[in-house]
Parts: C-alpha cells; structure tokens; sequence
C-alpha cells in the first residue's frame, strides 16, 4: 500500500468519526507540522507520517489583487444582493474572450439567453422587492459612505421586516432607510436620522415612525448613542484642532461619569464639549460654527455649555466666552 493510499484511507477514517492512534502507544493526541510536513504523537514523540498532503493552491499570490484574480471560487453570499450574489450574470459585452466581435447568430441567442437570465432572477414578487430594496440601499450607502459591514447588516434588517409582512402596505424606500439608520445605530457609524432623511427620498417623520415599528416587531437591540462617535465627526466640519478634541473628550468621559449627558442629545452634548474644549484651548470658535457642524441650534449648544460648567464646575475665564 502506498502512502498516498495509506493517508487516504486515515483522511476518510478520520471523517467517519474514527480518531487516527498511534502505533505505538495507542495514543489519540496527535499534531501536525505544517512546515515538516510531520504528524508527531504528543505522548511518546513517535512521527507517523514524514509526508502530508497539501490541500492549499498551486499558485502563490504576495498581495490581496492577486489572491482575487487567481483564486477560482465565487464571489461570497452578500445579503446586499437580492439572491445574495449566487446567481449567474450574462455580461453585455457581446465579444468573446480575444476580444473579437460575436457573429450576428450568436448575439442574438446571448441576448435571449441575457433576458431569460434576468427574468429567472426576478420570478416572485418577494425578488422583486429585494430587488428594488436592495437597488435603493446601494443608492444611499454610496450616497452616505456606509462601510459594508452597516450596509450588510441593513439588509439583514430589511429582510427580517420583509418575512414579517412589515412591507406590506409601506413604501419600500422607507422601510429601507429605517433599516439603515438601525443598522448604523447598532454599528456604531456616526450618522444622525437627519443627515439619512436629507440622503433619502422620503420624511424625517416617517423614517422615524418605521424606525419605532422595527424596533418593537422585530425585537431589534439597539445600544444607547454614544456623543463620543460624534465628536471627531463634528470637529472635522468646524475645523477644530486635535488638542481641543482632546480636552473634549475628557470633559465628556466626566459627564458620563456623573450621568449628566443620560437621556440628552448625544449631537448637543458633542458639541457643547466641543465648544467648551476650544474655549479652554483658548481657540477662537463661535457657538454658531458648532452648532452648523453640528446640525443643532445655537440654544441647544448655549444650554448644554451651561449645563455642563455648572455641573462640573469648569473654570473657564469670562474674557475667553463667547456668544454667551
């Protein structure tokens, strides 16, 4: 018997539930040596094997664009994709593979075949609306930056309300942005339902009442929004330095200690730091400025500023206030 054969019959002995022993002290407790190519008893250092099989590629690749064009498997299951990307596409470019034109038989039976593919996809009225849902979750994830990692788990949203009936006499377009905005509540991503809503085709009031709707039929957990997420974001806009977002997001690590920023705009209250760390930088800001990057009104910043020295007993000289 070969050694080929003899791996073989272990390989297969292996997967029917049949643990491979050593020969000499009977012993379970086997490791392999990817590098020697060894399989090696742990208990009394017997080396069974001095050759293993690779499964690996034949091909090498140093960089991650390799890798992809060499390896021969499809693409990954994408819950962004109506058929979560296990369908075949037939390209629109009717040449072959050296890049001379098709004769005119060909084409034509591509293009049948093309639109007999298309209508294979899309055969149920539920395809159909995956199909424009998730047309419309790429327009706004595009739209507004969304990292794959949100936009995936929006579409796992939309397709738990989709299995519910929760689409059932709503407009697609919003139930999709409401999915959205959970999904980036529960990611973490810092976008507010405003900057969703102006990214969208329908209200802010709707959005927000299917937001409401997913969260109490489909038991969705949604962590409590941080104002820490937002604080670089908002001092990007008004072009605040990094030394006065530090000061920042001491001041804010302290409200949350003593629970003054619980049940508050996470908005205001990144901006009220903001605002409080410039004027402790001595950096020339006004309240306006923040409140623009912000989204929020000028009270709002003006309320939460007083709000928070007084609490925290912030010594900042009268000289440096501004918009007071």
């Amino acid at each position: 018997m070969t050694f080929n054969e003899e791996f073989a019959i272990k390989e297969q002995k292996a997967k029917q539930g049949q643990t491979a022993k050593c020969h000499e002290c009977g012993a379970s407790n086997l490791i392999h040596d990817n590098d020697t190519g060894e399989t090696i008893c742990t208990d009394c250092g017997l080396v069974l094997y001095e050759q293993m099989m690779n499964k690996g590629p034949e091909w090498r690749s140093f960089t991650l664009e390799q890798k992809a064009s060499r390896s021969r498997v499809g693409c990954p299951t994408s819950y962004s994709v109506h058929d979560k990307g296990l369908s075949t596409t037939i390209s629109q470019i009717d040449r072959d593979a050296l890049g001379r034109k098709l004769p005119l038989s060909t084409r034509l039976q591509m293009w049948r075949l093309r639109k007999w593919q298309i209508r294979s996809r899309v055969h149920s009225s539920v395809d159909r609306n995956l199909a424009q849902a998730m047309s419309e979750l790429d327009r706004l994830s595009d739209k507004l930056y969304m990292s794959q990692a949100t936009k995936e788990k929006a579409a796992v949203i939309y397709r738990k309300a989709l299995d519910k009936g929760l689409v059932r006499g709503r407009s697609i377009a919003t139930i999709v942005t409401a999915s959205l905005y959970a999904a980036c509540r529960g990611t973490g991503t810092p976008r507010s339902l405003r900057e969703i809503a102006e990214a969208s085709l329908v209200s802010k009031k709707d959005i927000a009442r299917c937001y409401r709707l997913l969260l109490r039929e489909l038991d969705v957990k949604i962590p409590v929004a941080d104002p820490l997420t937002y604080v670089s974001k908002i001092a990007v806009k008004a072009e605040v330095s990094g030394v006065s977002q530090g000061k920042a997001i001491e001041i804010l690590r302290k409200a949350r200690h003593k629970r003054i920023a619980t049940g508050k705009d996470p908005l205001g209250i990144a901006a009220a730091v903001l605002y409080i760390g410039c004027l402790q930088n001595s950096e020339k800001i006004t309240q306006k400025d923040i409140a623009d990057a912000a989204g929020v009104t000028e009270v709002t910043v003006r309320n939460r500023y007083k709000a928070l020295q007084k609490e925290l007993s912030l010594k900042i000289p009268e000289a440096k206030i501004q918009n007071r």
